[in-house]
């Protein structure tokens, strides 16, 4: 067995998150106050109780799925004495999600990397004007395949931009609201089956985030960092890396870069990689991968009885 520990981004999170896990497990409650106390914020009330609205907000969605991703991992390690770096031969995480295999894997204290992402969810909200930008997910199109339309939806005034690569018929785009609205309506004429708006605040992963890039350039550069325990696969790579320079240049990058997350899966593939464990909030990584590569035996831990199974098969 050869395992990868996925970790999910933005839109997997949903009022109620963590509070099993809390009331199970200690090291679980643990991390919930530790980011509480690095953010000088009830998070973890914010996550059980919501309100919804409160929980999508960028800048408090990003650490709290984060925060429930650690507490599984801190609960194998903790309450069932896993050492990952023995079990575990790679760590990934799509967009955000790549902070909080940074931090599993040893390059970020929990503080920090809580500290960090409510910074990026902040600095991305600010970047560009509520309304002016957006996202849109293109079904049926291949990467290699999106540049046409993203060209015919492209002029002088407004540019959208494969934001991310999540698997074989699945690309995302990013940029000026006026691109997206345009993808929209002509994707069918690109061989599109679908292209639907996303509910998102901000043209995440776009050129249009370099305000946000500079932002995490400086916050990363401030805090303490260690070489990678765990090779960590880079978004902006789909290729593992372990020094810490290497992978603070990478997080910078991916703020406006493209999340290869295809490309990413395929690396596990070909790597050897039997079993990807979701950890945390969701499946949307697990669907992912189930369609991509369904040789990999894809499944979450998030739940107890989730967390108490993968350990007991670890």
């Amino acid at each position: 067995m050869k395992y990868a520990f996925v970790f999910p981004g933005q839109g997997s999170q949903f009022v109620g998150m963590g509070k099993e896990l809390a009331e199970n497990f200690k090291s679980a409650k643990e991390v919930y106050e530790e980011v509480n106390e690095a953010l000088s914020q009830d998070l973890y009330k914010i996550m059980t109780e919501g309100p919804e609205s409160e929980l999508t907000l960028t800048a408090n969605t990003q650490p709290a799925l984060m925060a429930h991703s650690m507490a599984v991992i801190r609960t194998l390690e903790k309450e069932f004495g896993i050492n990952l770096k023995d079990k575990v031969s790679f760590v990934a995480g799509h967009s955000l999600g790549e902070y909080a295999a940074a931090c599993a894997a040893g390059v970020f204290s929990l503080s920090d990397t809580a500290k960090l992402l409510r910074i990026r969810g902040d600095a991305m909200q600010k970047a560009v004007p509520l309304g002016v930008g957006g996202m849109a997910a293109v079904l049926g199109v291949s990467f290699k395949d999106i540049d046409a339309l993203v060209e015919a939806c492209n002029d002088e005034n407004s540019i959208c931009v494969a934001a991310n690569d999540n698997s074989d018929g699945q690309v995302v785009l990013s940029g000026h609201m006026a691109a997206i609205d345009k993808a929209v309506a002509i994707a069918s004429e690109f061989g599109a089956k679908r292209c639907i708006k996303l509910a998102v605040s901000a043209p995440f992963h776009s050129p249009l985030m370099q305000p946000a890039a500079q932002t995490m350039a400086k916050a990363l550069m401030e805090v303490e960092a260690h070489d990678a325990q765990i090779p960590l696969i880079a978004n902006v790579l789909a290729a593992p890396e372990q020094d810490k320079k290497e992978i603070i240049k990478n997080l910078i990058s991916q703020v406006t870069g493209t999340v290869r997350w295809r490309e990413s899966v395929n690396y596990m593939k070909e790597a050897g990689v039997t079993d990807a464990v979701e950890i945390g909030a969701g499946k949307v990584l697990t669907n992912i991968i189930k369609r991509s590569q369904p040789d990999i035996h894809a499944y979450t831990a998030g739940t107890v009885a989730e967390i108490e199974e993968l350990a007991k098969n670890l």
